[in-house]
Order: C-alpha cells, then sequence, then structure tokens
C-alpha cells in the first residue's frame, strides 16, 4: 500500500467550498481541491457532472455562487492572471472566413509580449495545413489542430482543454497528444484536460480529478491514488461481499460464476487468500464511475491550502 504524499510546488487552480447555479440547480457544488503547477491533469466524470462548468469558471468566463476560486496565485479572472490563462471549449470556436495564417496573426496581435508564433506554426504545420487554406473550409480534426494552435501559441501557463481530441481519428488524436506534452514538458504548462477517452490518459496524465455530481470524488496524483487501492481476485461463494471485506472500502465489485473481482481501497491487509494487483489508472476510474456513493479521496496536495476539501 502506497503512502498518500505530498509534493511541493507552485499553485494553478485552488477552490474551496466552490459552487455554482444554474437556475435552480447546482452544476458545482462544495468543490473543494488544488491542482499543483506543472502538472497535467485529467478531469474526468460523467456527462452532466461539472466538468465544463468547472473548466469555464477557471477560464473566468462564469462566477461562482458560493466559495472561493484562485488561479495561478490570484482571484479568477483579475487582470494580471488572465493572459497567463488559455481556455479551448468543445465548440473550439473559430472565425470560419480566416485563413490559417489569418488565424495566427489574430492570436499574435491579441497576445502581445507573450504569443509564440513558431509554436503555432509547429503545430499547424504537422498537419500540412496551407496557411491560406480558409478555417471553414478544413475538417474538424483541421480545425482542432488551428484552436490548438492559437492555445498553445499564447504560451499560457494554465492551459483548459474541453475534450480537445474527441473528433480527432485515433492515430491523429495520439499524435496530437504527444505533441501537447511534448510543448507542455518545454515551458512546464500546466494543462487541464478534460476527456471522455479512459484508455488514453494513462501514461499521459500525472495528476487527476474526478468529478461525481457536481463534487469532487478524487483529487491528486495518479500515483499515489493507483497506489492505494486494488485488485483483489478470488473464489467467493454466498449472498453479499465476504467478512474479510468488511475493514475496507469496496469501490466495485462484481462475480462472475464463483470468481469475485474488487476494487478495494485497503486500510490494512485483506484476510483469506486473494491474488491482489495494482488497478491501472482505467480500472481505478472505472470503478469509482460505476460507484458514486464511495467516500472521496484527496491525497495531501490536492487539499486546499485552507483545510480540508468539503464533502
Amino acid at each position: 500500500m502506497t503512502d498518500l504524499t505530498y509534493v511541493p510546488g507552485g499553485t494553478a487552480v485552488e477552490a474551496a467550498g466552490l459552487g455554482v447555479k444554474y437556475r435552480r440547480s447546482w452544476a458545482l457544488r462544495d468543490c473543494s481541491f488544488r491542482v499543483p503547477t506543472g502538472r497535467v491533469c485529467a478531469l474526468v466524470g460523467p456527462n452532466g457532472a461539472g466538468k465544463s462548468t468547472l473548466l469555464s469558471v477557471i477560464a473566468g468566463l462564469g462566477r461562482p455562487e458560493s466559495g472561493r476560486l484562485e488561479v495561478l496565485g490570484g482571484p479568477v479572472g483579475h487582470r494580471g492572471t488572465r493572459p497567463r490563462v488559455a481556455y479551448l471549449p468543445q465548440d473550439k470556436p473559430l472565425y470560419p472566413r480566416f485563413t490559417v495564417a489569418d488565424t495566427l496573426s489574430m492570436g499574435r496581435e491579441l497576445n502581445p509580449g507573450r504569443w509564440d508564433q513558431a509554436a503555432a506554426e509547429r503545430l499547424v504545420r504537422a498537419g500540412n495545413l496551407p496557411p491560406h487554406a480558409r478555417v471553414g473550409a478544413l475538417s474538424a480534426g483541421q480545425r482542432t489542430r488551428v484552436a490548438l494552435a492559437l492555445a498553445f501559441g499564447k504560451r499560457p501557463d494554465l492551459l483548459l482543454l474541453d475534450e480537445p481530441m474527441a473528433d480527432l481519428d485515433p492515430l491523429v488524436r495520439h499524435e496530437m497528444t504527444a505533441a501537447l506534452m511534448d510543448e507542455a514538458a518545454e515551458h512546464a504548462t500546466t494543462i487541464v484536460l478534460a476527456s471522455h477517452v479512459l484508455a488514453e490518459l494513462d501514461g499521459v496524465c500525472d495528476y487527476l480529478l474526478l468529478l461525481g455530481g457536481g463534487r469532487i470524488r478524487l483529487a491528486g496524483e495518479v500515483e499515489d491514488l493507483v497506489g492505494v487501492h486494488r485488485v483483489v481476485v478470488g473464489r467467493h461463494e454466498g449472498p453479499g461481499l465476504p467478512k474479510a471485506f468488511e475493514a475496507h472500502t469496496v469501490v466495485s465489485a462484481r462475480m462472475t460464476g464463483r470468481q469475485l473481482t474488487a476494487v478495494v481501497r485497503p486500510e490494512g491487509p485483506i484476510a483469506g487468500r486473494w491474488e491482489t494487483s495494482e488497478p491501472t489508472l482505467e480500472d481505478l476510474l472505472l470503478a469509482h464511475l460505476r460507484a458514486p456513493d464511495v467516500p472521496p479521496l484527496l491525497t495531501p496536495s490536492a487539499e486546499p491550502r485552507s483545510g480540508r476539501a468539503a464533502a
């Protein structure tokens, strides 16, 4: 069982008791977490969990109803931090009549002093996009590449991406992800990436935020969160779970014939003859997505500095 360890560093995003309300219903409620700088953070959750709402509020496009939210050490939307944040929503808004070159020129004009023309052109050139091509005539995948080039050309300290690769085929998605990670590593960019493609997050993201029902369910270093869970497999007969599991947090369990397979958060050794192994990130996420009532878990680095997260 791996200890949950604190990783020192600055703070990219910090929320305490964050609440966002649409009309009479809460999109986010009592959300508390911290994302340190320099991380590539996966933002995961079912449809309607509040992922897009959270990203838009961090980007300064919405106002919280309650709680506290700080971005890059200052109030959300502050004029000193806004130029350091880039946000790419799902609809990837671009001007269809602009050419690719026009779009990058617009990025340069809107971001004086920070714009990285070489980085933007590098991402566009890798897709073999003609500079004179109009954005409206490009395929969905090509428009995504232009939008990502515009976001990265801003050279942000914090990059917020909402399902950025959804309209790319698997090969191009893999290539674009690798290119983005290379750019992020070179400039120590903090990335918060919302995605439904769970299998592709493993090996890409080193930090995790799992949302469910507008609340934080898991938060912290991927390695630590995976390390405190176990996949437990063994023979079991009779109704319910084995008594040996009563002292532990069972995230999910399923029976196949007489074989029980469970994802467990152990509180110590599990009594009995069981085969145990570390789950993959996908195993962990699927188990928690299927079990919305399991108590939340935040590693120490994900705890807001003002105190323990609300649950």
